[in-house]
């Protein structure tokens, strides 16, 4: 037995992340000998800013950065040793001194949706109420049924599932791979095609962020690394780098491997998904990032000024400064 921990993970506090964490706890556990006790691994839950604000949507109160920076302080100073993160979560850019290392074998990315009015968003009934928090599901959603009402949603899984039970919208979507991984997978209505709703860039990934240059962390966590998923992400995450992507932005990413060639998708929307960009990269997986920037950059061209002016007009009315 050890009277210290060996190695301290920070997380957020939802079910989902703690499930996350309880996972990485696991596999390290199984991969290291030293590991094996319960209390060699401690889990510190860590509350985020994204975490204390819940009645506003997360383009509204600075972006994704909100459900990080708070474990990434705990990096810093040291009072944890990796951040556990759902990588969709996770900014493109890292602060100095902070890595991400190591990533789980991809969940499935795809989008659930949650309703007892239709198996699809094609079966809703029109006028129907969808609740999301998401822009980027937002867009695709109008994109594909303008006649539909939807309405920010936040919250956990937990949360949005007894808002629907309520009656408060009449339906709502969530990831997969949060479902699969809370072991409620019998709870989703259906499974929605990438074709029909692309995913976040790196949804469903689980990904350990650590401190550079940490020899002692980096021995442990090198070794659950999953790199096909990693090669996947960085091609997503290029994307959405090249575009300045943020929760502001609806944009979505899905890169598969097939053999030694990787298939990228990516889009771009605006937010009531009156436009939208698209466009696709195949090649040697050895080339994903680069994919990823092209990617990025042709929809870039393809949007022009005009949309990135007209989507920082819509961010400004709908958030103006207090």
């Amino acid at each position: 037995m050890t009277n210290h921990p060996i190695l301290r993970l920070g997380t957020r506090g939802s079910p989902l992340a703690l499930a996350q964490a309880n996972e990485v706890k696991r596999l390290l556990s199984e991969a290291h000998a030293d590991l094996t006790a319960d209390s060699a691994i401690e889990i510190v839950v860590i509350k985020t800013t994204g975490d204390k604000i819940q009645d506003r949507a997360l383009s509204a109160i600075g972006g994704k950065g909100l459900f990080t920076k708070e474990i990434e302080d705990g990096l810093q100073d040291s009072s944890v040793d990796i951040a556990v993160h759902s990588m969709k979560d996770v900014p493109t850019w890292l602060p100095d001194g902070l890595e991400i290392s190591t990533v789980l074998e991809r969940e499935d990315p795809r989008d659930a949706l949650f309703s007892n009015k239709g198996k699809s968003l094609a079966d809703l009934p029109r006028g129907a109420v969808v609740g999301s928090a998401s822009l980027r599901r937002q867009a695709q959603i109008k994109a594909k049924r303008p006649d539909l009402e939807v309405i920010t949603f936040r919250g956990s899984v937990q949360t949005r599932l007894r808002k629907l039970k309520e009656g408060q919208v009449d339906a709502t979507l969530l990831a997969v791979a949060g479902l699969n991984r809370l072991g409620q997978s019998e709870l989703i209505t259906s499974a929605l095609s990438t074709e029909e709703m692309l995913p976040a860039p790196a949804q469903g990934a689980v990904g350990l962020e650590v401190r550079t240059g940490d020899v002692r962390v980096r021995a442990y966590v090198d070794t659950i690394h999953h790199e096909p998923t990693m090669q996947r992400i960085s091609a997503e995450r290029a994307c959405l780098a090249e575009l300045d992507g943020s929760c502001r932005t609806p944009i979505a990413a899905l890169a598969e491997i097939e053999g030694n060639e990787m298939y990228l998708r990516t889009m771009l929307a605006a937010p009531d998904g009156s436009k939208i960009f698209t466009t696709e990269r195949r090649g040697p997986v050895s080339e994903a990032i680069e994919m990823g920037r092209s990617a990025g950059r042709e929809l870039k061209e393809q949007a022009g000024d005009a949309f990135f002016k007209a989507l920082e007009a819509h961010q400004a009315a709908a958030h103006p400064p207090k």
